[in-house]
C-alpha cells in the first residue's frame, strides 16, 4: 500500500501537511507512539500514528523525527488533541528529514486509522499472494511438461525483474544465463557459508539451498538471486520459496535411479562387480549409452560420515568429468567412466571433491580409482579401485582419492584373483587363529601381523606387543601348529602377508 492510497480512504480523511513529493512510499505496517526515541520498536516502512505526548519543547521535535528518519519509517500521522494542533517545528522537522506528515482529524481514532490500512495491507498481500500462486501453477507446468528450469527463469525475470540461476555445489551452471560472478567462487560461498540462505556481498546475490531439510549440502542445488534478501518485501521471499520448490522438482525428475536407464545402470554395475562373462556386460553397456569397444576408468566411492548412498551417488556423478554409469552396491558408489587415453579421472575426482570438502560438515569421501582397462578386464578393475578406496580410507582426510598406480604390486595382484579363491585362501589360514582367539583371547592374528610388519624379528616385534621374546616365540609356535605352516620359509610368509592383506 502506497502512501497517497492514504488520502483516497474516506474514513480517514488524512490531509497531507509536508512531503508530497514522497507519497509512492510504501507502508508495511502501522504503529502507534509517545515515546520520544521509538527507534527500537522500528523495522522500517511503517506508518507511525502519534499524540505529540512526548513533546515538553520545541527542540524534542528533532529528536522524535530524526529517531524516526534513522528507522526508515515511510510516514507520520500526529494531531496533538489536547492544544488542538500539530506544532510548527514537528512539520519543519518532517521537512527537512524528508518525513511524510499527515494531519489526522480530531474526531478519527488512531484505532480506526489502525484498522483501516490494516484492512488494506491484508487485501493487498491476499492479491499478491492470488498473483504469486497463479505463476506458482504456470511455473510448474512448465516444469512438469518438460521445459526445463529455463523458461521458469526467464519469467521471473520477464515479468518480476527477478534475475535468478540454479547452480550445483561444484559451480555447474544447471540454468540461467552466465552468473555476474564465476561459478566456482558461488558454489564456494554456498558450501562455506555458516547459515542458508546466504548473501553472496562481491556480486551482490543471495543464495538459498534447494532442499536443506532432506538433502546434505554437497548433495544439494542452489539459487542465486539477484540483490540483498535482507531489503525484499515478505511476497518476494515467498516467491523465491516456490521457486526453490519448483527446483527441488526439476531435481528429483533427474535423478535417474527409478527410471529404466537408472535400472539398466545398477544392473550393469551389479553384472560388473559380480564378473559377469563379456556376453552379458557388452550388451547392457550399449544399452546405457557405453561403447563396448571403449576404455573405461573404474571409481569406488564411500562415506564414513552422514552422507546417504543416493547423496553419495549424486556427488560422484556430479564429480566425474565425464558422463558416467553409477551405480551402488550398500554404502558403496562404483562408477564406470569411458575415457580416452590420456585422460586423468583421478586428478579430476581429486579437484573437484576438494572443492567440495568445506561443505562435508564433517563427513569423510574414500575414493579409489583404477587403472584404463577394456569391457573385458572390468572385473579386475572393480577389485583396483575397490582396493585403492581401502586404502585411501585409511588416511583419515575428509577427503582422500587413491589412484591405482599408488598400489603396491600384491594388491594390483590379488585384484585380478576370482572371489572365491581369494576367500578361500584367507579362510585356510586365517579361520584356525580366529578361532583361537576368540576362544583363548590369544591375539594370534594380530601377533602374526606384528610379526611380519618387522620382518620376522622376535624382539621388534616383542618391544611392539609389550610382550617378553619367550611369549612371542609361543604364540609363533602355536600359529604354526594350528595353520601347519612354519614362519622361518620364506613362501609361507608371503602366504600370511597375502591372506591379512585379504582380511
Amino acid at each position: 500500500m502506497r502512501l497517497r492510497s492514504l488520502l483516497e480512504v474516506p474514513e480517514l480523511r488524512l490531509a497531507l501537511v509536508t512531503g508530497d513529493d514522497e507519497l509512492d512510499r510504501v507502508i508495511r505496517w502501522v504503529v502507534t507512539t509517545d515515546l520520544l526515541d521509538p527507534s527500537r520498536y522500528l523495522s522500517g516502512r511503517e506508518l507511525v500514528l502519534t499524540g505529540i505526548m512526548w513533546r515538553t519543547s520545541p527542540g524534542d521535535s528533532e529528536v522524535f523525527v530524526r529517531a524516526l528518519a534513522r528507522a526508515g519509517v515511510s510516514a507520520l500521522a500526529a494531531w496533538d488533541a489536547v492544544k488542538g494542533t500539530i506544532p510548527d517545528d514537528l512539520v519543519e522537522a518532517c521537512a527537512r528529514h524528508r518525513i511524510p506528515l499527515f494531519r489526522v482529524p480530531e474526531d478519527v481514532a488512531f484505532a480506526t486509522v489502525t484498522e483501516q490500512v490494516a484492512r488494506r495491507l491484508s487485501s493487498a498481500r491476499a492479491a499478491d499472494l492470488t498473483a504469486v500462486l497463479d505463476r506458482h501453477r504456470r511455473l510448474v507446468a512448465g516444469v512438469t511438461e518438460g521445459a526445463g528450469l529455463g523458461p521458469v527463469l526467464e519469467l521471473l525475470d520477464r515479468d518480476l525483474g527477478m534475475r535468478c540461476w540454479v547452480l550445483t555445489p561444484t559451480g555447474r551452471v544447471v540454468a540461467g544465463p552466465t552468473p555476474p560472478a564465476a561459478p566456482a567462487n558461488l558454489a564456494h560461498a554456498f558450501l562455506t557459508a555458516p547459515r542458508l540462505p546466504h548473501r553472496h556481498a562481491p556480486a551482490d546475490l543471495s543464495l538459498f539451498p534447494v532442499a536443506p531439510d532432506t538433502t546434505a549440502r554437497v548433495a544439494d542445488w542452489f539459487v542465486a538471486c539477484a540483490g540483498d534478501l535482507a531489503d525484499w518485501p515478505a511476497e518476494r521471499r515467498a516467491l523465491v520459496s516456490e521457486l526453490t520448490a519448483i527446483v527441488a522438482l526439476e531435481r528429483a525428475r533427474q535423478d535417474d535411479r527409478l527410471s529404466v536407464p537408472g535400472r539398466l545402470t545398477q544392473e550393469l554395475v551389479r553384472l560388473v562387480v559380480a564378473g559377469a562373462a563379456a556376453d552379458e556386460v557388452v550388451p547392457r553397456l550399449e544399452l546405457t549409452g557405453l561403447d563396448a569397444s571403449a576404455t573405461f576408468t573404474i571409481v569406488s566411492a564411500t562415506s564414513s560420515g552422514r552422507l546417504r548412498p543416493g547423496e553419495l551417488r549424486t556427488v560422484l556423478r556430479e564429480t566425474l568429468p565425464y558422463d558416467p554409469v553409477v551405480g551402488l552396491l550398500d554404502d558403496e558408489a562404483i562408477a564406470l567412466v569411458q575415457v580416452e587415453p590420456g585422460q586423468d579421472v583421478a586428478g579430476e575426482v581429486h579437484r573437484t571433491l576438494h572443492a567440495l570438502a568445506p561443505g562435508l560438515g564433517g563427513d569423510r569421501l574414500a575414493v579409489g580409482v583404477s587403472d584404463v582397462v577394456t569391457a573385458g578386464e572390468l572385473r579386475g578393475a572393480v577389485e583396483e579401485a575397490r582396493y585403492a578406496r581401502r586404502l585411501s580410507a585409511g588416511r583419515g582426510d575428509a577427503v582422500s582419492v587413491v589412484r591405482h598406480d599408488e598400489l603396491a604390486t600384491h594388491v594390483l595382484l590379488l585384484a585380478s584373483v576370482p572371489d572365491d579363491v581369494r576367500h578361500m585362501f584367507k579362510v585356510r589360514l586365517l579361520d584356525p587363529l580366529r578361532t583361537y582367539d576368540e576362544e583363548h583371547k590369544a591375539d594370534l592374528v594380530l601377533t602374526l601381523e606384528t610379526f611380519l610388519q618387522h620382518s620376522g624379528s622376535w624382539t621388534r616385534c616383542a618391544e611392539q606387543l609389550h610382550l617378553h621374546v619367550n611369549s612371542v616365540r609361543y604364540r609363533i609356535q602355536r600359529i604354526e601348529e594350528l595353520t601347519s605352516r612354519d614362519l622361518s620359509r620364506l613362501e609361507d610368509r608371503v602366504d600370511f602377508f597375502l591372506a591379512l592383506r585379504l582380511a
